[in-house]
């Protein structure tokens, strides 16, 4: 009885030692996943960062504009490097757009731009002649 009983130790000492190397298997398969959804959330708030400096430009720029100032000089001063800034004004309201390319984690992906818009009211006696 001693013999088999040895058996079945040794039988679960291999069963046990044929899983070696498996927690390494599943880290080398879900480490560059892990990656890409680290990249891809850097990227997120890298784009809502610039989003957000994209609308405080573009309200500046508006802003500027109704008052009769130069709304692209005021935008571009408060936009993200490497911003578009864009204003018109229609009858009583300037427009304001701000565009942002957002760059991605990673290099070789294409870039993200970011939009944003801003319209304000043209005050009474603004200077027309600097639209």
């Amino acid at each position: 009885m001693a013999a088999g009983g040895g058996r079945r130790c040794r039988l679960l000492v291999r069963a046990a030692g044929g899983d070696r190397g498996s927690f390494t298997a599943e880290l080398a398969a879900g480490l560059p996943a892990l990656l890409l959804l680290l990249l891809a959330g850097l990227t997120a708030v890298n784009a809502v960062s610039a989003q957000a400096g994209c609308l405080h430009a573009a309200r500046e720029a508006a802003l500027a504009a109704a008052r009769g100032a130069d709304g692209d000089a005021e935008g571009g001063s408060a936009a993200p490097p490497g911003a578009a800034v864009s204003v018109s004004v229609e009858g009583d309201r300037a427009h304001a757009t701000v565009r942002a390319p957002v760059r991605t984690l990673g290099g070789r992906l294409p870039r993200i731009t970011v939009v944003a818009t801003a319209v304000a009211a043209v005050e009474p006696g603004a200077d027309e002649g600097s639209w």
